[in-house]
């Protein structure tokens, strides 16, 4: 059967997608578990250890607290409140910090820094999967034993306020709850007052042992402003004022009460300079813990620096607290000033309760587990433990009983910093054979494209795909059979689950089954191939072709780039990897056109060769025969046909490309190293420059218009024209800009109204576009409307971008379409590059304003503001969606444009859009591949999580969006071939 090379490369990168999937699954390990099961544990604690003496100290000791309050603030960075801002904004905090009764600490998040994931490190003392990142806008309920479950086990009363999140995470744990949206980023304010509004009533009551309050505004503040935002400090005092009014309420309450309250103040994870956070930044990670209570004793003055702890030592030290057993899959330990005020037997018990979970869940995850440091010390520990029960209960006062006392805590908490390092450490087995049927998958569509290129990218555009032969293939049996048998052996002999173990066996069946005939094909390919090479090798050398410096420049640029993403730095900074091949490729067209012009009509130059009309030496680019009606070029000299000053034009046009990039690089800090870094992007989003901010996005959106309603209808201009007004008059009632009319002290809206106004234009150009495109593929309609329709699809685009950018990013939308209109102008058309060679350029400068736009591989850089632009409420698909569009506008609409420029402005033939998909496919297809074989020899690296985990997700992403543009091409290639 013979397919169009963009149809078989769609297929192809669908398949793809569907390995890294699979890959996907098992590269990402669930963290160490217990292997007792899920439920709350039945079984009694460890006793207390003795020395032939009797103990009776076998339950679980008594709570120390009556009441707890957990307040935790979304985004809270530990300056805000050990820093200048929680001295100025939370002058309470800070006394209580300073000189009251509390103990204060620095509490460490582990990547990723987003709020599911920190929930359940908070409760269970555990470390969340790196891909629960994922799973942050969608929270499974949590099955592994948590301080909640096991404070309802033991009939605590728990209320709630706040995130809804945790009414995913726990479900039916709490007596009263009542839950916010926690992913509409545009409200700051309602979202913390439904929460503080329940105060006043619920403090005054006395059915409830845990009070948990989860305030949102922070977090949101930051996503739309930063951390500099003057409303960072307004919402610090916000919550000073809470923490006052908790405070004094629990105080007045002690009295009649046995036991004192805990009031425990913490954040999630921080928040990044950009007010974004998700990845590994001190900014991101560091968040305070406090702990008040009148139980503690008072500072005598002076400012205690704080000590750095792990998240995850709150699950223990709150499960001591309350009287309950500490989570089985907790790998923190116990806070010990927390309870230094109780007697020495207590003391040790606590530690000994915690030790005891971290060694029996050592045992349960590490084989040697008797070797490992940690264990040895807590089993000496606990000798000693049993010395000291003895002599105390024989002399219960006396120095030596002091001294070994001492002796014995000391022991104790080196061994629980050494166990908890231990299983901090560890990482869960991953599931090398999912791991290992995603990458050969990957690598036979890989190799499959590879060895396709020469004839998919030939004058016809076609490939001769068998789709009976490799059923009466004996390889294709022999293959089956095979992987089957190691299937079977597999999944019954596995010690540890496997996803791909899980799946049905009839679609486990189907997978072997594709898995053969992709091999099946690649032999046959690789067979080909090589008859093939050695049959034209003399034609290839009698005729002379060789490769052009535009052909080396970008094989060289692809393969570079492959080999960088070997190196972690290389992946944190790897804008600079696309600036550099961007600006040399600039360089490179340059030489090109002034060889072009001073040579004239040479006919030894590449004009006259003709990219277009000699028989190409690269698979790169394509000799195009069969050149329709409406695609047909002029034989003359394209540089011929151009006026003087339109030469001049083409001479000075890679200059002005690089200077836009050049602005650009200066425009968004971005990557790892350098991205504090103050840039034209702070400067022009601070207070300050409110004014500058607004008169640059007003030039911008004019500029946007002037650059895209050349080629619309009238109808669609005027709609472009009234959406970029509404633009500019949603970010005017948000505060982003100013109005001339209003001050800049007008009353902040959500811009919902002004958003679904821009909306209408948005979906009305679309619409339109699309369907007098339909209609003119069906109909025998000439190139020009067809060309006007494609346009009015990609202007349709380009307004919803304007409309998701932020005000100081409207410059790169700006210059994205200037490059793009001086590339097809002056460079492009002077030079009759073919369609391979334009998608990779297209390709390449889609990568390149990725970056300019401030993204990086850091999960920080999305901005998720953008997916609740005129949102009132919390939407799923459109919130992603949105986030996802503004994330990756740049190679959506380079990609956009491709398809513009080669239904209009290239002497495109029929193969164009074949050539097209199938080089979009092989450039997104070969990064990917590479990538997860490097990630899994590198599974086990230091960075594996903070920087190469993050990388995989981005290119399992940007795979998706490739085969969604390649699955496009197809579509516009086949409704062509209809037509004709």
């Amino acid at each position: 059967m013979r397919l169009g090379s963009g149809t078989f490369a769609a297929c192809c990168v669908a398949i793809e997608v569907l390995g890294v999937a699979v890959f996907l699954r098992g590269f990402f390990p669930a963290p160490v578990r217990s292997s007792s099961g899920t439920e709350p544990r039945a079984e009694p604690p460890a006793p207390e250890p003795s020395a032939g003496a009797s103990s009776n100290w076998t339950k679980l000791p008594p709570p120390l607290f009556s009441k707890a309050v957990i307040v935790l603030i979304d985004a809270l960075r530990d300056d805000f409140v050990f820093g200048s801002k929680g001295v100025k904004f939370m002058p309470y905090l800070t006394y209580l910090v300073e000189k009251g009764a509390s103990h204060s600490y620095v509490a460490e998040a582990k990547p990723p820094t987003v709020t599911m994931p920190r929930i359940k490190a908070l409760m269970t003392g555990s470390l969340p999967g790196f891909v629960d990142v994922v799973r942050n806008f969608n929270s499974p309920a949590v099955l592994e034993d948590n301080v909640l479950r096991q404070a309802k086990a033991a009939g605590k009363r728990i209320i709630f306020y706040g995130d809804e999140t945790w009414l995913k995470l726990f479900p039916k744990h709490f007596v009263d709850y009542d839950g916010t949206t926690s992913f509409f980023v545009s409200d700051y304010t309602e979202v913390d007052n439904n929460v503080t509004r329940h105060l006043d009533t619920v403090l005054g009551r006395e059915d409830w042992d845990v009070l948990i309050l989860h305030y949102l505004g922070l977090d949101h503040i930051g996503h739309v402003s930063g951390p500099d935002s003057p409303l960072i400090g307004r919402k610090l005092s916000e919550m000073d004022g809470v923490l006052m009014k908790i405070h004094t309420s629990l105080l007045s309450k002690e009295r009649g009460m046995l036991l004192p309250s805990l009031l425990v103040l913490c954040g999630d994870h921080g928040m990044s300079e950009t007010g974004s956070h998700g990845a590994s930044s001190i900014e991101e990670v560091n968040t305070p813990l406090i702990f008040i209570s009148s139980a503690f004793e008072r500072k005598a003055g002076g400012i205690r620096h704080p000590k750095h702890v792990q998240q995850t030592d709150l699950a223990a030290t709150l499960a001591i607290g309350l009287g309950l057993p500490i989570p089985k899959n907790s790998v923190g330990s116990l806070l010990f000033p927390v309870v230094e005020g109780k007697p020495m037997r207590e003391q040790l018990r606590f530690l000994h309760l915690n030790a005891a979970q971290l060694s029996k869940l050592l045992q349960e995850n590490v084989p040697l587990y008797k070797k490992d440091p940690g264990f040895e010390q807590f089993k000496m520990s606990e000798r000693l433990h049993g010395n000291w029960i003895k002599l105390y209960l024989e002399e219960s006062s006396s120095e030596v009983l002091s001294h070994l006392g001492a002796k014995v805590l000391r022991q104790y908490l080196e061994a629980l910093e050494t166990l908890s390092l231990s299983l901090r450490r560890q990482v869960a087995p991953y599931d090398t054979y999912s791991m290992a049927v995603g990458i050969a998958l990957v690598l036979e569509v890989l190799m499959l494209l590879l060895l396709s290129i020469p004839k998919a990218l030939c004058s016809k555009a076609e490939l001769e795909v068998p789709l009976s032969s490799p059923f009466f293939s004996l390889l294709f049996y022999l293959a089956f059979l095979a992987l089957s048998a190691i299937h079977v052996i597999v999944c019954t002999s596995a010690e540890s689950s496997c996803y791909f173990c899980s799946v049905s066996w009839l679609m486990a069946g189907g997978m072997m089954m594709l898995m053969s005939l992709l091999l099946c094909a690649v032999v046959s390919a690789f067979t080909k191939t090589s008859v093939t090479m050695k049959l034209s090798s003399k034609t290839l050398a009698h005729c002379g072709s060789r490769w052009s410096e535009l052909d080396l420049l970008i094989l060289s640029g692809t393969v570079g780039h492959v080999l960088s993403l070997g190196a972690s730095s290389f992946i944190e900074e790897e804008h600079q990897t696309w600036y550099f091949l961007v600006n040399t490729l600039c360089l490179a067209l340059c030489q090109e056109l002034y060889s072009n012009y001073f040579l004239g009509a040479d006919s030894d130059s590449p004009v006259e060769q003709g990219l277009g009309t000699a028989a190409p030496a690269l698979p790169f680019t394509s000799h195009r025969s069969d050149v329709s009606e409406c695609d047909r070029v002029h034989p003359a000299s394209a540089f011929e046909m151009l006026r003087d000053y339109e030469k001049w034009m083409v001479l000075a046009s890679p200059w002005a490309v690089l200077t836009c990039c050049r602005l650009l690089r200066s425009l968004n800090q971005t990557g790892v190293q350098w991205a504090h870094r103050p840039d034209l992007g702070h400067w022009l989003t601070s207070s300050d420059h409110k004014a500058e901010l607004s008169i640059l996005a007003a030039v911008s959106l004019i500029m946007i218009f002037v650059l895209v309603q050349r080629r619309c209808s009238p109808i669609s201009r005027a709609a472009l024209a009234l959406g970029l007004v509404g633009v500019y008059c949603y970010r005017a009632a948000i505060g982003n800009v100013l109005l001339p009319w209003q001050p800049d002290s007008k009353a902040i809206s959500k811009g919902v109204v002004e958003a679904r106004f821009v909306y209408i234009f948005v979906l009305g150009i679309l619409f339109t576009g699309t369907k007098d495109l339909l209609k003119s593929q069906v109909a025998a309609a000439d190139c020009g409307i067809q060309a006007r329709c494609l346009w009015e699809v990609h202007s349709g685009l380009v307004l919803l971008a304007a409309l998701l950018f932020r005000p100081h990013n409207l410059p790169v939308l700006v210059f994205s379409l200037l490059v793009q209109a001086l590339m097809t102008k002056f460079i492009w058309r002077p030079l009759k590059h073919d369609a391979a060679e334009v998608t990779m350029m297209h390709y390449w400068f889609g990568q390149a304003f990725f970056y300019f736009q401030g993204n990086s591989n850091n999960i920080a850089t999305v901005d998720v503001s953008a997916g609740f632009v005129g949102l009132d409420s919390y939407v799923e698909i459109p919130a992603v969606s949105l986030t996802a569009f503004a994330t990756y506008t740049g190679p959506i609409l380079w990609a956009s444009h491709l398809v513009n420029y080669l239904r209009s402005e290239t002497n495109s033939s029929s193969s164009a859009l074949r050539h097209a998909c199938f080089c979009y496919a092989l450039m997104g297809s070969v990064p990917v591949g590479a990538y997860i074989i490097l990630v899994t020899s590198l599974r086990y690296h230091l960075f594996i999580w903070s920087v190469f985990a993050p990388k995989l997700l981005y290119e399992g992403m940007h795979l998706f969006i490739t085969a969604a543009l390649c699955i496009f091409f197809t579509a516009m290639d086949q409704t062509k071939l209809m037509k004709s």
